[in-house]
Protein backbone atom coordinates (compact mmCIF):
# COMPACT_ATOMS: atom_id res chain seq x y z
CA UNK A 1 0.00 0.00 0.00
CA UNK A 2 1.41 3.45 -0.96
CA UNK A 3 2.53 5.50 2.24
CA UNK A 4 1.01 8.74 3.13
CA UNK A 5 4.24 10.58 1.50
CA UNK A 6 3.93 8.65 -1.42
CA UNK A 7 0.10 10.13 -2.07
CA UNK A 8 1.12 13.54 -1.26
CA UNK A 9 3.45 13.51 -3.62
CA UNK A 10 1.75 12.11 -6.48
CA UNK A 11 -0.80 14.88 -6.13
CA UNK A 12 1.12 17.57 -5.78
CA UNK A 13 3.21 16.37 -9.16
CA UNK A 14 -0.41 15.76 -11.15
CA UNK A 15 -1.62 19.16 -9.28
CA UNK A 16 1.08 21.13 -11.16
CA UNK A 17 2.95 18.94 -14.18
CA UNK A 18 -1.04 17.95 -15.51
CA UNK A 19 -1.61 19.85 -19.03
CA UNK A 20 -5.10 19.46 -20.59
CA UNK A 21 -5.06 19.64 -24.44
CA UNK A 22 -5.07 23.40 -25.43
CA UNK A 23 -3.98 25.19 -22.37
CA UNK A 24 -0.66 26.67 -23.01
CA UNK A 25 2.01 26.59 -20.02
CA UNK A 26 3.01 29.34 -17.81
CA UNK A 27 6.80 30.83 -18.25
CA UNK A 28 8.19 28.47 -15.70
CA UNK A 29 6.67 25.17 -17.11
CA UNK A 30 3.17 25.24 -15.12
CA UNK A 31 -0.10 24.88 -15.99
CA UNK A 32 -2.41 27.32 -15.24
CA UNK A 33 -4.98 25.81 -13.76
CA UNK A 34 -7.39 28.47 -13.28
CA UNK A 35 -8.82 27.56 -16.68
CA UNK A 36 -9.14 24.16 -16.25
CA UNK A 37 -12.03 23.61 -14.05
CA UNK A 38 -12.33 20.45 -12.03
CA UNK A 39 -8.82 18.92 -12.73
CA UNK A 40 -7.84 19.85 -9.06
CA UNK A 41 -10.62 17.52 -7.87
CA UNK A 42 -10.33 14.77 -10.77
CA UNK A 43 -6.62 14.42 -9.77
CA UNK A 44 -7.54 13.41 -6.10
CA UNK A 45 -10.53 10.71 -7.00
CA UNK A 46 -7.68 9.35 -9.52
CA UNK A 47 -4.63 9.33 -6.35
CA UNK A 48 -7.84 8.04 -3.25
CA UNK A 49 -8.92 5.22 -5.76
CA UNK A 50 -5.19 3.87 -6.19
CA UNK A 51 -4.77 4.24 -3.12
CA UNK A 52 -8.21 2.41 -1.64
CA UNK A 53 -6.95 -0.04 -4.00
CA UNK A 54 -3.99 -1.41 -2.37
CA UNK A 55 -1.45 -0.08 -5.03
CA UNK A 56 1.68 2.09 -5.24
CA UNK A 57 1.62 5.13 -7.68
CA UNK A 58 3.75 2.91 -10.14
CA UNK A 59 0.93 1.23 -11.00
CA UNK A 60 1.56 0.29 -15.12
CA UNK A 61 -0.90 1.90 -17.21
CA UNK A 62 -2.00 -1.27 -18.42
CA UNK A 63 -2.85 -2.41 -15.10
CA UNK A 64 -4.50 0.41 -14.83
CA UNK A 65 -6.58 0.23 -18.00
CA UNK A 66 -7.24 -3.78 -17.13
CA UNK A 67 -8.58 -2.78 -13.50
CA UNK A 68 -11.10 0.42 -15.02
CA UNK A 69 -12.15 -2.25 -17.38
CA UNK A 70 -13.22 -4.90 -15.23
CA UNK A 71 -14.67 -2.47 -13.39
CA UNK A 72 -16.55 -1.30 -15.90
CA UNK A 73 -17.71 -4.82 -16.83
CA UNK A 74 -19.52 -4.94 -13.18
CA UNK A 75 -21.03 -2.02 -13.36
CA UNK A 76 -22.68 -3.20 -16.88
CA UNK A 77 -23.61 -6.46 -15.03
CA UNK A 78 -25.26 -4.71 -12.24
CA UNK A 79 -26.95 -2.74 -14.42
CA UNK A 80 -28.49 -5.60 -16.46
CA UNK A 81 -29.68 -7.47 -14.04
CA UNK A 82 -31.53 -4.32 -12.79
CA UNK A 83 -32.99 -3.80 -15.56
CA UNK A 84 -34.26 -7.96 -16.09
CA UNK A 85 -35.57 -8.12 -12.07
CA UNK A 86 -37.71 -4.82 -12.88
CA UNK A 87 -38.77 -6.05 -16.47
CA UNK A 88 -39.70 -9.09 -14.62
CA UNK A 89 -42.03 -7.75 -12.21
CA UNK A 90 -45.72 -7.73 -13.43
CA UNK A 91 -47.33 -4.92 -13.67
CA UNK A 92 -48.94 -2.72 -10.90
CA UNK A 93 -46.48 -4.39 -8.80
CA UNK A 94 -42.80 -2.75 -7.18
CA UNK A 95 -40.97 -6.35 -8.24
CA UNK A 96 -40.95 -7.58 -4.45
CA UNK A 97 -40.73 -10.99 -3.26
CA UNK A 98 -40.93 -14.31 -5.76
CA UNK A 99 -43.71 -16.08 -7.44
CA UNK A 100 -44.16 -19.13 -4.49
CA UNK A 101 -43.32 -22.61 -5.08
CA UNK A 102 -46.44 -25.32 -5.17
CA UNK A 103 -45.07 -26.65 -2.49
CA UNK A 104 -45.11 -23.19 -0.30
CA UNK A 105 -48.73 -23.05 -1.04
CA UNK A 106 -49.40 -26.82 0.05
CA UNK A 107 -48.02 -25.42 3.37
CA UNK A 108 -50.37 -23.13 3.57
CA UNK A 109 -53.31 -24.45 1.96
CA UNK A 110 -54.72 -26.67 5.03
CA UNK A 111 -57.99 -25.98 5.19
CA UNK A 112 -60.80 -28.45 5.02
CA UNK A 113 -64.57 -27.85 4.24
CA UNK A 114 -66.88 -29.00 6.86
CA UNK A 115 -70.26 -30.01 4.86
CA UNK A 116 -68.16 -32.50 2.35
CA UNK A 117 -64.54 -32.73 4.09
CA UNK A 118 -62.90 -30.96 1.05
CA UNK A 119 -58.85 -30.39 2.08
CA UNK A 120 -59.05 -33.67 3.71
CA UNK A 121 -55.51 -35.00 3.43
CA UNK A 122 -54.26 -38.98 2.89
CA UNK A 123 -54.10 -40.51 6.37
CA UNK A 124 -56.42 -42.51 9.07
CA UNK A 125 -57.09 -43.45 12.89
CA UNK A 126 -59.27 -45.23 14.99
CA UNK A 127 -60.56 -45.16 18.20
CA UNK A 128 -58.48 -47.08 20.39
CA UNK A 129 -55.54 -44.98 18.98
CA UNK A 130 -57.41 -41.59 19.22
CA UNK A 131 -57.29 -42.53 23.03
CA UNK A 132 -53.94 -43.04 23.88
CA UNK A 133 -53.13 -39.57 21.80
CA UNK A 134 -55.54 -37.87 24.06
CA UNK A 135 -54.14 -39.18 27.09
CA UNK A 136 -51.01 -37.47 26.01
CA UNK A 137 -51.71 -34.58 24.62
CA UNK A 138 -55.16 -33.12 24.98
CA UNK A 139 -56.49 -34.31 28.76
CA UNK A 140 -54.68 -32.15 30.62
CA UNK A 141 -57.07 -29.39 29.30
CA UNK A 142 -60.74 -31.28 28.46
CA UNK A 143 -60.63 -33.93 30.85
CA UNK A 144 -59.84 -37.84 30.37
CA UNK A 145 -63.40 -38.00 29.12
CA UNK A 146 -63.90 -34.48 27.83
CA UNK A 147 -65.24 -33.15 30.52
CA UNK A 148 -63.38 -30.42 30.98
CA UNK A 149 -60.60 -29.12 33.27
CA UNK A 150 -61.19 -26.34 35.29
CA UNK A 151 -62.30 -23.14 33.09
CA UNK A 152 -61.02 -25.28 29.41
CA UNK A 153 -64.24 -26.54 27.59
CA UNK A 154 -65.86 -29.43 27.44
CA UNK A 155 -66.36 -31.78 24.37
CA UNK A 156 -68.40 -34.29 24.95
CA UNK A 157 -71.72 -34.19 26.52
CA UNK A 158 -74.33 -31.75 26.58
CA UNK A 159 -77.00 -33.27 24.18
CA UNK A 160 -80.40 -31.45 24.60
CA UNK A 161 -79.45 -28.28 26.54
CA UNK A 162 -79.02 -25.96 23.44
CA UNK A 163 -82.31 -24.30 24.67
CA UNK A 164 -81.41 -24.63 28.31
CA UNK A 165 -80.90 -21.17 30.47
CA UNK A 166 -76.66 -22.43 30.69
CA UNK A 167 -76.33 -24.57 27.21
CA UNK A 168 -73.25 -26.82 26.66
CA UNK A 169 -71.88 -25.85 23.51
CA UNK A 170 -70.00 -29.06 22.59
CA UNK A 171 -68.74 -31.27 19.66
CA UNK A 172 -71.91 -34.04 20.12
CA UNK A 173 -74.37 -31.33 21.44
CA UNK A 174 -73.73 -28.48 18.80
CA UNK A 175 -71.20 -28.91 16.10
CA UNK A 176 -72.86 -29.42 12.49
CA UNK A 177 -69.87 -30.92 10.63
CA UNK A 178 -67.77 -33.67 11.39
CA UNK A 179 -64.77 -32.67 9.09
CA UNK A 180 -64.81 -29.28 11.13
CA UNK A 181 -63.55 -31.00 14.06
CA UNK A 182 -60.61 -32.67 11.98
CA UNK A 183 -59.96 -28.76 10.89
CA UNK A 184 -59.72 -27.30 13.84
CA UNK A 185 -57.39 -29.73 15.65
CA UNK A 186 -55.03 -29.81 13.13
CA UNK A 187 -54.63 -25.93 12.91
CA UNK A 188 -54.87 -25.02 16.88
CA UNK A 189 -54.52 -27.74 18.87
CA UNK A 190 -52.56 -28.99 20.95
CA UNK A 191 -53.15 -25.33 22.48
CA UNK A 192 -49.32 -25.17 23.53
CA UNK A 193 -47.68 -26.63 20.29
CA UNK A 194 -49.97 -26.56 17.50
CA UNK A 195 -49.11 -28.12 14.14
CA UNK A 196 -47.21 -30.76 15.81
CA UNK A 197 -49.45 -33.57 15.37
CA UNK A 198 -49.21 -35.92 12.52
CA UNK A 199 -52.42 -36.47 10.34
CA UNK A 200 -53.58 -39.77 11.57
CA UNK A 201 -52.83 -38.36 15.30
CA UNK A 202 -55.32 -35.89 14.33
CA UNK A 203 -57.90 -38.44 12.47
CA UNK A 204 -57.29 -40.19 15.36
CA UNK A 205 -58.02 -37.83 17.92
CA UNK A 206 -61.83 -37.30 15.92
CA UNK A 207 -62.67 -40.59 15.66
CA UNK A 208 -62.16 -40.48 19.79
CA UNK A 209 -63.80 -37.55 20.49
CA UNK A 210 -66.78 -38.65 18.48
CA UNK A 211 -66.87 -41.96 19.91
CA UNK A 212 -66.65 -39.92 23.28
CA UNK A 213 -69.87 -38.30 22.04
CA UNK A 214 -71.90 -41.41 21.00
CA UNK A 215 -71.61 -40.15 17.10
CA UNK A 216 -69.81 -42.63 15.85
CA UNK A 217 -69.16 -46.80 17.31
CA UNK A 218 -65.63 -48.41 19.00
CA UNK A 219 -64.57 -49.93 15.73
CA UNK A 220 -64.62 -46.45 13.87
CA UNK A 221 -61.65 -45.39 11.69
CA UNK A 222 -61.63 -42.03 10.58
CA UNK A 223 -60.04 -40.73 7.19
CA UNK A 224 -61.03 -38.70 4.10
CA UNK A 225 -63.77 -40.82 3.19
CA UNK A 226 -65.48 -41.80 6.19
CA UNK A 227 -65.60 -38.36 8.01
CA UNK A 228 -67.98 -36.61 5.81
CA UNK A 229 -70.12 -38.89 6.03
CA UNK A 230 -70.98 -38.79 9.94
CA UNK A 231 -74.14 -37.29 10.33
CA UNK A 232 -74.12 -34.94 13.39
CA UNK A 233 -76.98 -34.45 15.94
CA UNK A 234 -76.97 -30.86 15.65
CA UNK A 235 -76.95 -30.54 11.92
CA UNK A 236 -80.37 -29.96 10.85
CA UNK A 237 -80.65 -27.09 13.94
CA UNK A 238 -78.75 -24.88 11.66
CA UNK A 239 -79.96 -21.96 9.41
CA UNK A 240 -77.81 -22.04 6.25
CA UNK A 241 -79.49 -18.87 4.61
CA UNK A 242 -80.39 -15.79 6.81
CA UNK A 243 -84.09 -15.73 6.84
CA UNK A 244 -84.20 -12.07 7.92
CA UNK A 245 -84.56 -9.39 5.01
CA UNK A 246 -82.05 -6.61 3.34
CA UNK A 247 -82.09 -3.49 4.64
CA UNK A 248 -80.48 -0.08 3.38
CA UNK A 249 -80.75 3.20 5.03
CA UNK A 250 -80.21 5.37 2.64
CA UNK A 251 -79.01 9.11 3.46
CA UNK A 252 -81.53 11.75 3.02
CA UNK A 253 -80.94 15.87 2.82
CA UNK A 254 -84.35 16.00 1.65
CA UNK A 255 -87.62 14.80 0.13
CA UNK A 256 -87.40 12.24 3.14
CA UNK A 257 -90.28 9.85 4.44
CA UNK A 258 -92.20 11.05 7.19
CA UNK A 259 -91.08 10.18 10.42
CA UNK A 260 -95.49 9.64 11.21
CA UNK A 261 -95.26 7.18 7.98
CA UNK A 262 -92.30 5.18 9.78
CA UNK A 263 -94.02 2.22 11.89
CA UNK A 264 -91.72 -0.98 14.21
CA UNK A 265 -92.52 -4.10 12.89
CA UNK A 266 -90.85 -6.17 15.42
CA UNK A 267 -88.88 -5.36 18.64
CA UNK A 268 -87.05 -8.03 21.31
CA UNK A 269 -89.93 -6.98 23.60
CA UNK A 270 -91.13 -9.90 25.54
CA UNK A 271 -89.10 -12.06 24.02
CA UNK A 272 -86.85 -13.36 26.76
CA UNK A 273 -83.67 -12.21 25.19
CA UNK A 274 -82.27 -9.72 27.50
CA UNK A 275 -80.75 -11.33 31.08
CA UNK A 276 -81.50 -9.00 33.54
CA UNK A 277 -77.84 -6.93 34.65
CA UNK A 278 -78.01 -7.10 38.56
CA UNK A 279 -77.60 -9.94 40.91
CA UNK A 280 -74.87 -13.20 40.61
CA UNK A 281 -74.02 -14.66 37.23
CA UNK A 282 -74.50 -17.59 37.97
CA UNK A 283 -78.50 -16.98 39.12
CA UNK A 284 -79.41 -14.52 36.33
CA UNK A 285 -82.40 -15.53 34.46
CA UNK A 286 -84.18 -13.32 32.07
CA UNK A 287 -86.58 -10.64 32.78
Amino acid sequence: MSSFREMSSLRRAIHIHAVMPGHSRSKNGVASLAYVPGIHVLSKLRVRQTWMAGTSPAMTRNKRLVSRSRLALIVLALFGLSITATSAAEPGHFGYGTVPTAEQIAGWDIDARGEDGVGLPPGKGDVTTGEKVFAEQCAACHGTFGEGEGRFPKLAGGQGTLKDDRPELTVGSYWPFAPTLWDYINRAMPMPTPHTLSADDVYALTAYILNLNNVVPNEFVADRDSLPKVRMPNRDNFIWTDPRPDTAAKPCMSACVDPAAVTVSSTAEGKDLTPRTTGSLDDMQPK
